[in-house]
């Protein structure tokens, strides 16, 4: 019999502290659902301490679901525990994850404290939160770079005052796979009533390694597994909670199992990359675009002789289905409610006709719409509330001669017009925009990516725009890559503080 191993999924929170990346609470309500369709155990939902988005988003994300354990994040501070304890109390399961910093560089920098205060603190925090719910998970940050003998220690004093899981977090991403790995196992030799608790992995991405030592915590002894969908989150990301999941299902012989639908893999990663407009790279390992393509002639030989010559997961198998309803201008709204039950996405009949209107719009322009292309359109009403709104752009460009944009802008009800010349189309339009938004910012980052493939595609533009000392994050996605631009500027104008 397979041991189990629980998945601890923290798209919701770590993954969301991705710049650029914020979810609305109806928007982490839809994700949270196909988490738990997804067969996820703990879904972390927020910090609920850090802003009222975050607290409302974990009080109605416990209303949502009902059999996986939500989870509330909180500092070593009664106050964070108290407003946990309220923002999980619809939850059906409920788990408080609290914790302190314990290496060196925490204790002594970030804390000004010694490492017998730090313990204190840790005892104290999680007895606290035992006032309150019967789960708690206790992290010890940083503890890729606290010495295992201290950590040991933290560890078992958290334990005898009622964690019920110690997560061991490689916080910088810092560890080699050896080095995770011989840090679990020592804390599964070393730790008095270590079987009282269960053990989770918590592995940032920095040096290209979370996998990898997610892999060797677990089979040092770890039962828990802290992921995010497509890896998302701060600075290079987390551990790919898919990447985990066909790890344990190609590998029988590790003999541990996960409670993971993996047909449903696929759907739930161009959720997340949709509803956070944050694209997967094509050659991401599980849910890339290339994950499953072969280029190479000796590839294209072996794989049409036997497809197991190249391949070890059949694509199937993470919820890629080559034989499904292909959506033409000639599909109904069932045709088109069903594509987006399939990925995930439910919504009213007003809404559906609504989308349905766009997608027959889109679907005159291009070939073969794609899932990618009905979950940009399912949130695309995301900017109906805008005050700031593109009418119209008409761009003049080519080779030898100046680019000139004309475009037309809503401004809360009262339309605006400009024109600019630039160098291309894009600066042109950008530069007439400008014209009317008379405020200094400045472009910092600017991404064009196709969906999928041809010149028919749609292109998803991604920019951060500087205005008043402050970032701002933007998204537009059209056939017309430079009305994307635009689109993608204005949203990002939309979100500037009055």
């Amino acid at each position: 019999m397979s041991e189990r191993l629980f998945i601890f999924d923290t798209t919701l929170r770590d993954g969301e502290q991705v710049p650029g990346c914020q979810l609305n609470t109806v928007e982490k309500i839809q994700v949270a659902k196909q988490l738990e369709a997804l067969g996820v155990d703990v879904i972390e939902a927020g910090f609920p301490v850090s802003s009222p988005g975050d607290f409302n988003s974990v009080i109605e994300i416990s209303k949502a679901v009902t059999w996986p354990t939500i989870c509330a994040l909180t500092r070593a501070v009664e106050k964070d525990i108290d407003v946990a304890a309220d923002a999980l109390k619809y939850a059906k399961h409920k788990r408080i994850h609290t914790g302190i910093g314990t290496s060196d560089y925490h204790i002594q920098y970030k804390f000004n404290a010694t490492r017998e205060e730090i313990i204190e603190r840790a005892v104290a925090a999680v007895k606290y939160a035992r006032r309150y719910v019967e789960d708690v998970e206790f992290y010890a940050e940083d503890a890729g770079r606290t010495d295992n003998e201290y950590l040991a220690r933290v560890v078992e004093a958290v334990i005898k005052a009622g964690a019920t899981v110690v997560n061991i977090p490689d916080t910088t991403g810092y560890c080699l796979p050896s080095e995770y790995g011989e840090k679990i196992k020592y804390l599964m030799e070393h730790v008095d009533g270590i079987d009282k608790a269960i053990i989770s992995t918590h592995c940032h991405n920095d040096l290209g390694m979370a996998t990898a030592n997610t892999m060797a915590g677990v089979l040092s002894g770890a039962r828990q597994v802290e992921v995010t969908i497509n890896g998302i989150g701060e600075r290079a990301g987390n551990t790919s909670l898919e990447e985990v999941a066909m790890i344990l299902r190609c590998h029988h012989n590790i003999n541990i199992d996960t409670n993971i639908n993996t047909q449903k893999i696929y759907p739930t990663s161009r959720m997340v990359s949709s509803l956070m407009n944050m694209p997967v790279q094509p050659n991401k390992a599980i849910v890339g675009r290339n994950a499953f393509a072969h280029s190479s002639g000796i590839h294209q030989d072996g794989v049409l002789k036997n497809v197991q010559t190249y391949e070890i997961i059949n694509p199937k198998d993470v919820g890629i289905d080559d034989n499904a309803i292909v959506l033409t201008a000639r599909s109904g709204r069932a045709a088109l409610k069903h594509r987006l039950h399939i990925l995930g996405v439910e919504m009213n009949q007003e809404k559906l006709d609504k989308v349905y209107e766009d997608f027959l719009k889109l679907a005159d322009k291009k070939k073969d719409i794609t899932d990618d292309d009905i979950l940009v359109l399912a949130g695309a009403d995301r900017n109906v509330n805008h005050h700031i709104k593109l009418e119209y752009l008409q761009v003049t460009s080519g080779v030898g001669v100046r680019s000139v944009a004309s475009l037309g802008l809503s401004i809360s009800g009262e339309s605006f017009e400009a024109a600019a010349t630039g160098n291309g189309p894009v600066d042109a339009a950008i530069k007439a925009v400008k014209k009317i938004i008379n405020r200094q910012m400045t472009l910092k980052e600017f991404t064009i990516q196709a969906i999928s493939k041809g010149s028919d595609d749609v292109g998803t533009v991604h920019m951060q725009v500087e205005y008043d000392g402050q970032m701002y994050y933007g998204f537009g996605a059209n056939t017309d890559i430079i009305a994307a631009s635009v689109e993608a500027y204005i949203d990002c104008i939309n979100k500037f503080r009055k």
